[in-house]
């Protein structure tokens, strides 16, 4: 089992940054894909981004540039530094692991997930 919990999520005006992050218990963390999701009211949970073990970095496309990820094994942590937000970002954004060799941008390959943390971008 992997326990995850979120922190770091607030309220930011258009174009501020908050930096996210998932620390992580139980198994061995530096084994696991991270990854980074988020879900809008009304719409379904979507990929934003993930790092392997490797340090391989994803994104997708509509925050590449703006959102980087990055992980502390060490720390047993996971980070998502959110830079230019704009109001679309608004969401709960969600951490979650993943066993190794797995498509990382599959929600579903996914097999631990934290509760979430919200995230709002005021125009």
């Amino acid at each position: 089992q992997v326990q995850l919990v979120e922190s770091g999520g607030g309220l930011v005006q258009a174009g501020g940054s908050l930096r996210l992050s998932c620390a992580a218990s139980g198994r061995t963390f530096s084994n696991y894909a991270m990854g980074w999701f988020r879900q809008a009211p009304g719409k379904e949970r979507e990929f934003v981004a993930a790092i392997k073990w490797s340090g391989s970095t994803y994104y997708a496309d509509s925050v590449k540039g703006r959102f980087t990820i990055s992980r502390d094994n060490a720390k047993n942590t996971v980070y998502l530094q959110l830079n230019s937000l704009k109001p679309e970002d608004t969401a709960v954004y969600y951490c979650a692991a993943a066993q190794p060799l797995r498509i990382v941008t599959i929600t579903k390959n996914y097999d631990y997930w934290g509760q979430g943390t919200q995230v709002t971008v005021s125009s």
